[in-house]
């Protein structure tokens, strides 16, 4: 594996995890943040829109949870719900509804677990 490779497999589980895509350097616009590596342009990333992002954070939860976030006992629900609102899921437009829907829940369900976590 060469040095560029290996570099891109470090960076690789990184960009997965945040919802992004690898590109070639030359591709990248102005949006996109290209990683050097020994003083040459290596990889871009292309970062997913924030709304895109929570989907994916969502996504990524259910995968851990080895169920649908719906299935989940309401203990573990708050749970999901104060380690959304420490990523900032709920500034993103419609992060409540987003959240409410994944978790099989109303929003004023999501308003009470985050007040409930305040209150803690």
């Amino acid at each position: 594996m060469t040095g560029n490779e290996s570099f891109i497999a470090a960076v690789k589980p990184l960009v997965d995890a945040m919802g992004g895509t690898i590109i070639p350097p030359d591709e990248a616009s102005a949006d996109d943040v290209v990683l050097a590596w020994e003083g040459a342009d290596v990889v871009a990333v292309r970062l997913p829109q924030l709304a895109d992002s929570l989907d994916h954070i969502l996504a990524a939860m259910e995968r851990k949870q080895g169920k649908p976030l719906s299935e989940l006992d309401r203990k573990s629900k708050q749970e999901v719900v104060r380690i959304l609102e420490a990523r900032g899921a709920f500034s993103v437009r419609h992060g409540v509804e987003t959240v409410a829907s994944a978790l099989g829940v109303s929003r004023f369900t999501v308003y009470n677990y985050l007040n409930r976590e305040k209150n803690v």
